[in-house]
């Protein structure tokens, strides 16, 4: 299935990550060949990928984020979970996953997979089903990171199973009466952070195989951050912990 990635950061990464078919790049009329523009052009014709010149209404039907360019790409190339622990393994890290639990809006998921990447997670895995998955405007919203990211599609419970005999524990992001503060915490060594969707946070039966339950301390006048602000505040959490151990 072809798709469009738009966005020159986007279609930045998407080209140097090298982990899709591309068929064309197109660039708005008027737009000048220089910065980011020059760069894509340049890898394009480097890789004898099609350059076309489009009327920018053109790239108005895909997205008003466009910002003049667009590439014409393959499918989202998820991977396994195997792939997720071979590559901690080809690291040399403690594992670290990022369980995005039923997560709805495509800007979230882009922002989790954005710092998800900037911490050094070795993958996300997400439900293959009632969830969003890594479509163009979660690229755009990752800012490209996305394609840098090893993202799995898996039965959620099958695979924190799989993470746990793995050696890593389970930390669930929630604010109920059993959670526990970061102090109160492991979040060193090998760890999988679980974030729920944005309305009904992590479900029953995912939250049960949770070994943690982690709340953030507040002291403003909300009940509760974001999903995608508490997801990243929890990765860096672990970021930090990680590397101090």
């Amino acid at each position: 299935m072809k798709e469009f990635i738009y966005g020159r950061n986007p279609v930045y990464e998407t080209l140097r990550a090298r982990r899709r078919d591309v068929f064309r790049l197109q660039v708005a009329e008027g737009v000048q060949e220089k910065g980011r523009v020059k760069e894509i052009s340049d890898s394009a014709i480097q890789r004898k990928i099609p350059v076309e010149r489009v009327p920018r209404s053109r790239l108005d039907k895909l997205s008003d984020a466009h910002q003049g360019v667009a590439l014409e790409v393959s499918g989202y190339p998820y991977v396994t979970l195997d792939d997720i622990f071979e590559n901690a393994q080809q690291r040399g890290d403690p594992l670290f996953v990022l369980i995005l639990d039923t997560l709805q809006n495509p800007q979230n998921l882009g922002a989790l997979i954005r710092t998800a990447e900037a911490v050094g997670v070795h993958g996300v895995v997400i439900p293959p089903h009632r969830a969003a998955g890594v479509t163009s405007a979660v690229v755009g919203a990752s800012a490209g990171a996305s394609e840098h990211m090893l993202v799995a599609q898996s039965n959620l419970a099958q695979a924190i199973a799989d993470l746990k005999e793995a050696g890593a524990w389970i930390v669930g992001l929630d604010e109920g009466p059993d959670s526990r503060g970061p102090s109160e915490v492991r979040l060193e060594g090998a760890l999988a952070v679980v974030v729920g969707s944005e309305g009904e946070g992590i479900r029953p039966l995912v939250k049960s195989k949770c070994d943690f339950l982690l709340r953030l301390p507040m002291q403003g006048q909300v009940e509760s951050l974001n999903a995608a602000v508490a997801g990243s505040v929890t990765l860096y959490l672990a970021y930090l912990s990680r590397n101090t151990a």
